[in-house]
């Protein structure tokens, strides 16, 4: 991710510049492009979103969404960020509601998939970043130390191996897969 530093921008502007081909996310008005991220990267999202939308699509829970989706999370300076999957509940986002920008507000669970790219300092501080924000449930999934750490506010990490059941906790009760299905192509 590459920080700019001109003027500060907002939601809007984001917006705009999607649509000239700049993408990236908010940091305070400060934008931050970021880049493709690889094959193996894009690989365990779409296995991930597949599972979880295969849970929640038929229970009309709510919504899991991609990373170009965005997340308005404060205004003046504006923030929008973009977590590698994001799930919003039905009851913050009712499914009759469709939204032509970002959603205002933090999602139930959000997921952030490590690229080669990524520092475990960074990774960990924007997992916290999401929990301050007050998302109740944070994956940070790690494709090639093929473990999962699951964050929850006020409640140790934990870190899931490949023989292990990933859960949806409160957020997203009944849901689990195995850990390995994430990872096995």
């Amino acid at each position: 991710m590459t920080l700019t530093s001109e003027k500060l921008l907002t939601a809007d502007d984001l917006l705009r510049l999607d649509s000239e081909g700049v993408r990236g996310e908010l940091i305070r008005g400060a934008l931050c492009k970021t880049m493709p991220t690889g094959l193996t990267h894009g690989e365990t999202v779409v296995n991930l979103a597949a599972e979880l939308s295969s849970f929640i699509k038929p229970r009309r829970l709510g919504r899991v969404v991609g990373s170009d989706s965005g997340m308005l999370l404060e205004r003046n300076p504006d923030t929008v960020r973009e977590p590698d999957i994001a799930f919003i509940s039905a009851q913050k986002l009712p499914l009759d509601v469709r939204l032509s920008g970002y959603f205002e507000g933090a999602p139930d669970l959000a997921v952030e998939v490590t690229s080669p790219s990524d520092s475990s300092r960074d990774v960990y501080h924007k997992a916290r970043m999401w929990i301050s924000f007050g998302v109740p449930l944070v994956w940070v999934v790690d494709p090639e130390t093929r473990t999962i750490e699951t964050h929850r506010p006020g409640q140790p990490l934990q870190v899931l191996a490949e023989d292990d059941t990933l859960d949806g906790d409160t957020v997203l009760p009944g849901f689990s897969c195995a850990v390995r299905d994430l990872f096995d192509l």
